[in-house]
C-alpha cells in the first residue's frame, strides 16, 4: 500500500496499481462506482448479472482500465468463477465495493416465501459469498478494503418492505462482524444510501406513493448514483484509513444516528 501518512502519494491517482471488483456495476451505482474508482487509476473489474461491456468500454474510453465478467452474486458456482478469472488475470484484489442488489415492495401477507428468499439470495448472501471470496484473496496480500452496500432502510423499519429491509439489516452486520475479524489488515465498511436516483426506485419495483414518500427527507431530493460513488471511492483509498466497522449514511438526513 501507499505509505500511511501520505494521502497524494499518487499524485491525483490515489488508487493507481488497485484491482479493484465493483459488482453490480451495469448500471446505477455500480457503475458509478466503477468510473469514479477507474478514474482514480483503479483496475476496474466491473460485473454484474447483466452485461457490464458497456460500463468497461466507457471507463476504456475515458482513458481508464477496466474489464466487464458475468457474476450471479446469490450463485456459488458462478462468484467462484468469477474469483478464479481475477486470480488468474490479476493474482491478487485490493478493492471490493459490492453493489449488487435488488428491491422488493409487498406486503408482508402477500409475500410469497420465494420472494423473500430471492431478496435474501442476492441482498445478503450475494455479500456473503462475494466478500467471502473477496477476503480469501486480499488475505494473501495481508491488506484490502471492502465496501458493502447497504441502505438507511438498515437503521428502521418499514412497512411493506419487509425481505428488503431484514437484508440490508443482514448485510450492516456483515460488514461490522467482518470489520472486527480481519484488522487491521483489511478494512471493512458499508454505505447507508438514502433514495438515490436509480432503476430501483422506478415505478416497475416502487410503487409512485413510495417514490414520492422517498422524498419526505431534510435535502428534499433524491441522491445521485455519483454522490455515493465519490464515499466509495474515499472509502477504497488512502485518506480512510482508520474507518472501519462503519455503516455510513448518504442519504440527505433521512436518517441520523
Amino acid at each position: 500500500m501507499m505509505a500511511r501518512n501520505d494521502p497524494h502519494a499518487n499524485g491525483h491517482q490515489p488508487l493507481a496499481r488497485r484491482i479493484a471488483l465493483i459488482t453490480g456495476a451495469a448500471r446505477g451505482i455500480g457503475r458509478a462506482t466503477a468510473m469514479a474508482l477507474a478514474a482514480q487509476g483503479a483496475t476496474v473489474v466491473a460485473a454484474d448479472i447483466a452485461d457490464t461491456t458497456n460500463t468497461a468500454e466507457t471507463i476504456a474510453e475515458q482513458g481508464g482500465q477496466a474489464s466487464a465478467l458475468a457474476v450471479d452474486v446469490s450463485d456459488t458456482g458462478s462468484v467462484d468463477a468469477l474469483f478464479h478469472t481475477i486470480e488468474e488475470r490479476h493474482g491478487r484484489l485490493d478493492i471490493l465495493i459490492q453493489c449488487a442488489g435488488i428491491i422488493h415492495e409487498k406486503p408482508l401477507l402477500e409475500t410469497a416465501v420465494e420472494d423473500f428468499d430471492r431478496v435474501i439470495a442476492v441482498n445478503l448472501r450475494g455479500a456473503f459469498l462475494v466478500g467471502r471470496e473477496a477476503i480469501r484473496l486480499m488475505n494473501r496480500n495481508g491488506e484490502g478494503r471492502i465496501i458493502l452496500i447497504a441502505s438507511d432502510l438498515a437503521y428502521f423499519g418499514r412497512e411493506t418492505f419487509s425481505s428488503y429491509v431484514a437484508s440490508k439489516h443482514g448485510v450492516l452486520g456483515l460488514a461490522r462482524s467482518w470489520a472486527i475479524e480481519f484488522a487491521p489488515a483489511i478494512l471493512v465498511n458499508a454505505l447507508c444510501p438514502g433514495p438515490v436516483d436509480t432503476e430501483m426506485l422506478g415505478a416497475g419495483n416502487m410503487s409512485s406513493e413510495w417514490r414520492e414518500r422517498e422524498l419526505d427527507i431534510p435535502l428534499h431530493r433524491f441522491g445521485e448514483p455519483e454522490e455515493i460513488a465519490a464515499m466509495a471511492a474515499f472509502l477504497a483509498g488512502p485518506s480512510a484509513q482508520f474507518i472501519t466497522g462503519q455503516g455510513i449514511g448518504v442519504n440527505g438526513g433521512s436518517v441520523m444516528p
